[in-house]
């Protein structure tokens, strides 16, 4: 089987360094690159150069003042952004590589060139806003990739699904007034960075557009997959995006140390596959992942492994596996679907 994805790979991310001991860590990223040298990775992906953004293409979703601020830190030491967000000498051609790189990755799907991607770069995006930095994110790499996507031919709606831990607030602000991009957020709640509540569904031609799905702790593979099924599938087939995104956080890991969730690898293929049926009957399987957090470096390296493989068609989960009547989810999931559901029903009448 020829490979159908293209990833997104470069050195040079591991150039932002924000600390010895920050938990968004060069080695996060260095990791999931060895796992691509394994004998059974090598090369079955197709490679995407990606390049930096031009500055234009940043200011699609960031201030003018907020760029300028950041590319001043270039080439100094540590600077902070904020609380919890650092750079260094090379952050900002990192963060301008990686949102460049994002776009770049659409580029080839929409070409044809690859059926799907993944961009695997770093600093991650979602938490940062249209003025500033937030929860170590510089520029919002998918907000930027979905914004320089719209002004393509044929793109006309785009589906953001964002499955991070953390509620992506930044890319939820960028579209919350925006009816073109349905963003879709499955998030532990109450926690960083308090955004992301049940009744946050955007305001005037976005009212419905933003659905946020709040957790409490606990979840694992199958309450993910019934909640992928249950609200998102019937809600992405009635919007019929041209394009899908994803922000792929693996905090949601078992082990992840800032988390409180039980994914396993096997349970993002699952969440992948889920994902490529709506984009293969929506849009001739147009999808687009982007790397947003996760912390165990292990487990996010297997995890990505999982969800590279069954993008490229390598493992297939069987239909039966995503089923929702047999899945073995804790029911009380059920009651946050439930409330999820009635939120939106009366703009999505798909229920």
């Amino acid at each position: 089987m020829g490979a159908q994805t293209g990833i997104v790979k470069d050195y040079r991310y591991l150039s932002h360094d924000p600390g010895s001991f920050h938990p968004e860590s060069p080695k996060r990223l260095e990791a999931i690159y060895n796992m691509l040298e394994a004998r059974d990775m090598r090369d079955h992906f197709v490679h995407i150069e990606g390049r930096s953004a031009a500055t234009g293409e940043i200011a699609l979703n960031h201030s003018r003042a907020y760029i300028d601020m950041v590319a001043r830190t270039a080439g100094k030491g540590h600077c902070s952004l904020d609380f919890d967000t650092q750079t260094s000498a090379e952050s900002y051609q990192a963060a301008m590589l990686a949102a460049g790189s994002l776009c770049d990755a659409v580029d080839c799907v929409m070409a044809g060139k690859v059926g799907n991607a993944f961009a695997l770069v770093r600093p991650p995006g979602h938490h940062a806003e249209f003025d500033g930095a937030a929860g170590f994110c510089i520029f919002n790499n998918i907000a930027i990739g979905a914004r320089y996507a719209l002004k393509m031919p044929g793109i006309k709606r785009i589906l953001i699904v964002d499955w991070d831990l953390h509620h992506g607030n930044g890319t939820q602000r960028s579209f919350y007034a925006d009816q073109r991009v349905l963003y879709f957020s499955a998030h532990q709640y109450p926690f960083y960075p308090g955004t992301g509540s049940l009744q946050e569904n955007g305001v005037r031609e976005g009212l419905g557009y933003t659905v946020n799905v709040p957790l409490g702790r606990g979840q694992g593979d199958a309450e993910y997959t019934r909640i992928f099924k249950k609200v998102l599938e019937p809600l992405a087939l009635a919007f019929r995006p041209d394009l899908v995104m994803v922000s792929a956080g693996f905090d949601i890991h078992l082990r992840d140390p800032l988390g409180g969730m039980k994914v396993t690898p096997a349970g993002f293929a699952k969440l992948t596959r889920i994902l490529m049926n709506i984009a293969d009957r929506c849009c001739g399987g147009k999808l687009v992942m982007t790397l947003e957090g996760g912390y165990n470096i292990e487990g996010q390296a297997q995890s990505v492994r999982a969800v590279l493989k069954e993008m490229n068609g390598e493992t297939i989960v069987p239909d039966g596996e995503l089923a929702v009547t047999e899945d073995g989810a804790d029911r009380s999931i059920d009651r946050v679907i439930g409330k999820v559901i009635d939120q939106i029903k009366p703009i999505w009448q798909v229920y």
